[in-house]
This record gives C-alpha cells, sequence and structure tokens, in this order.
C-alpha cells in the first residue's frame, strides 16, 4: 500500500538523490576539513577540555597574537 502511494506523488524519485548527495557532500567537506587543519591547532583544541581558564586564556590569547602575525 505504501509503495503504491509513495509512487504516486510526483517528483519523489528525486529525493533519494538529494538525500544522498547532501550525506557525500557533508562527509566530503569534513574530510578536507580534517585533512587541511595544522595539526598543532587540532592539539591545542584538544587540550583545551583538560586545562584551567588561565592557562587557556593565555594561551588563546598567545595563539591568536602569533596567528594574526602569520597571516
Amino acid at each position: 500500500m505504501e509503495k503504491k502511494v509513495l509512487q504516486s506523488i510526483a517528483g519523489i524519485e528525486i529525493y533519494p538523490l538529494v538525500s544522498l548527495a547532501i550525506f557525500l557532500l557533508f562527509f566530503l567537506g569534513l574530510l578536507v576539513y580534517v585533512v587541511l587543519t595544522k595539526r598543532h591547532h587540532l592539539d591545542a583544541m584538544s587540550q583545551l577540555p583538560l586545562r584551567n581558564d588561565e592557562e587557556s586564556t593565555n594561551e588563546t590569547i598567545q595563539y591568536h597574537l602569533n596567528h594574526d602575525v602569520i597571516c
């Protein structure tokens, strides 16, 4: 019964293609982000939950200062 209902909807065949395209584009974009992200930045971000507020604030300021000079 559901099959006949879905077949009667005009343009329904495009939805699986659109959902597959969104799925692939999201994970492809995520893969590109991970490959292009610098290792130092990933290490600094992974340590943030383990540090106290003073250390993370000082290091964040230092990171932004160094990043501004490089750019």
